[in-house]
């Protein structure tokens, strides 16, 4: 059994060879690598420290990971309740509970202003529930401006070591002053004081500015007066499309897709449309 460090020499080498000979190298010592922690190291972890180590702008175009295999498709007589809201929750208590993912509910919003101009940016998901998905942000956000005009938003939620991700299209609301105060007051107290000290998307002179704020608030409040809410709160997306992405070493990706509104029952034949649950349809998409 060989330490990282004893291996060094030999990972070297296999840095300056095509990646598909050094795997074939390593198979063939045929020694166990282990850790800082003395735990060995996977062949799979192995196999994803070259390819790391060998990634570069240069060979940006030829970048490729493998995903699932035949045997692990993603078939609609294989999920359960047909209804979208139930299978997310599936995906993501796994999501959860799977070590790589730092943070399984970091997603993707994107919004549209009023001028049809698209941004983007990743938020925290903190709650779901059968009427949708509710994160929370400064009301005098991008995103929030944006929402006022066009409430019309998408939410993508990607975990990589799950080869799985969901998307999501629907339309944000402002939850209830009562039930945002209630999730602000839970919060961290230095998160709640650095929500106050932010007016997030603001022009600012400089980093000192917010810190200089920050310890002006902490003076004021001292440790025990309550941090107030500021202009702050929670979104509710209630959805209308969920689409499940299951991806495929072949690129063969598997897309179940849920949709719901007040026509789409006309489009239900039991081939390329199905009757789900609770009002919703799904249907298999060409990846």
């Amino acid at each position: 059994m060989a330490t990282f460090n004893e291996m060094r020499a030999l990972i070297n080498i296999c840095h300056k060879l095509p990646l598909t000979i050094a795997k074939r190298l390593l198979v063939f010592v045929n020694i166990t690598i282990t850790d800082v922690g003395n735990r060995p190291i996977t062949q799979q972890a192995l196999n994803n420290f070259l390819i790391i180590n060998k990634r570069n702008m240069d060979t940006l175009s030829a970048l490729r990971l493998k995903y699932k295999e035949k045997k692990e498709v993603l078939l609609e007589e294989n999920i359960r309740i047909k209804e979208p809201i139930t299978l997310f929750k599936e995906w993501l208590e796994l999501a959860l509970k799977t070590e790589e993912i730092l943070e399984p509910n970091a997603a993707c919003l994107a919004t549209v202003n009023s001028k049809g101009h698209p941004s983007n940016r990743f938020v925290l998901l903190k709650d779901v529930s059968s009427d949708g998905f509710t994160f929370f942000t400064n009301y005098g956000s991008r995103k929030a401006n944006d929402i006022a005009t066009n409430p019309n938003v998408a939410m993508t939620l990607y975990w990589c070591p799950l080869r799985r991700s969901v998307r999501i299209e629907g339309k944000a609301e402002k939850i209830s002053t009562d039930d945002s105060l209630k999730y602000f007051h839970e919060r961290p107290r230095a998160s709640q004081i650095g929500a106050l000290a932010s007016e997030q998307s603001a022009r600012i002179p400089s980093r000192d500015y917010l810190d200089v704020v920050e310890q002006r608030l902490k003076d004021d409040l001292g440790a025990d007066k309550e941090v107030p809410m500021p202009n702050w709160g929670g979104y509710l997306i209630r959805p209308q499309l969920i689409e499940f992405w299951q991806g495929q070493t072949d690129r063969l990706h598997d897309r179940i897709v849920f949709r719901r509104g007040s026509d789409v029952d006309q489009e239900i034949d039991g081939t390329l449309v199905h009757k789900g649950e609770n009002d919703w349809i799904y249907e298999r998409l060409a990846p």
